[in-house]
């Protein structure tokens, strides 16, 4: 950026307008500040830089404009803006992202904050949490960096997404955190009866219904989308793998879809699950639901 006059350059404050133009016109959802943080990345700033810059009157030279428009046609495209950043913002984390491994959402913010809250209510000097299907180990770096006397393990299936979560683990380098490639539901049985919270963002879409928004329907992986006809299918193996992994009072938390919080409290008390409980997000939706081992 440059605030010297150049016939090669182009205002900084244009060069944005018309990039939120063109993402408007193409149905993202909030084209300002995926202008903003498109822009902010090609010009290596942060955005509160970026908003300095514009006010100041900076232009920017033809090769950046190009630059930012083939990113913005990338995103009018409606791919994920975090496939375009390779970054995912989550609670104070930057993680590494892209095609293979669903992008942590804003809502699941509030799950890691229930993992976190059960974690640091344990008496224990050193609790012990599980992130099942941890992804891109947004969850379980979540809780090792915000609990740092717990000891966390985060299990992974998909191959694609487990190299973005050994990127994250070594990126972030929490010592008290491990990672494992391993199905599921054999999961750790060497901490059988041991463990104080197990956390999972599983896949609870229906088969049959379709996300709306492009970037979910396109980019992210149908493994980590889709739990069966009812949704539930991962939930009802995870249940499982929580009794056997949980010591008497430990916690499972589970996030879910707005309109399952009463089918997953019954299918859990059914199993023996005792105070189950359906917790909102911050937009009011019912996001996860905790119950406690027996």
């Amino acid at each position: 950026m440059t605030s010297t006059a150049d016939p090669a350059a182009l205002p900084l404050t244009d060069l944005i307008r018309t990039a939120a133009a063109t993402l408007a016109a193409a149905g993202v959802p909030s084209p300002d500040a995926d202008a903003e943080l498109l822009a902010a990345h090609v010009l290596g700033v942060g955005r509160g830089e970026l908003a300095a810059a514009a006010m100041r009157g900076d232009v920017v030279m033809d090769a950046v404009a190009e630059s930012l428009q083939t990113l913005i046609a990338r995103r009018a495209s409606r791919e994920p803006l975090q496939h375009i950043t390779g970054r995912a913002a989550f609670r104070h984390l930057e993680l590494r992202v892209g095609p293979g491994v669903f992008v942590p959402r804003p809502e699941t913010e509030m799950v890691a904050q229930l993992a976190v809250d059960a974690l640091r209510a344990t008496p224990s000097p050193a609790p012990i949490g599980v992130d099942l299907g941890t992804g891109s180990g947004a969850i379980a770096l979540a809780m090792a960096t915000e609990v740092p006397h717990a000891q966390i393990h985060a299990a992974e299936n998909s191959v694609d997404a487990f190299v973005w979560a050994k990127e994250n683990f070594a990126e972030v380098d929490a010592g008290n955190a491990r990672l494992a490639f391993i199905d599921l539901a054999h999961a750790f049985t060497e901490l059988d009866g041991t463990v104080s919270v197990v956390v999972s963002n599983p896949p609870y879409v229906p088969d049959d219904a379709i996300p709306r928004d492009p970037e979910v329907r396109h980019w992210d992986p149908p493994a980590a989308l889709y739990g069966g006809a009812d949704g539930l299918d991962v939930v009802r193996t995870l249940s499982g793998v929580a009794l056997r992994l949980l010591h008497p009072g430990g916690t499972l938390i589970l996030e879910h879809g707005e309109w399952q919080g009463a089918p997953i409290r019954a299918l859990l008390t059914a199993d023996g699950w005792r105070a189950a409980a359906t917790h909102p997000d911050l937009t009011t939706r019912d996001r996860a639901t905790t119950v406690l081992r027996p």
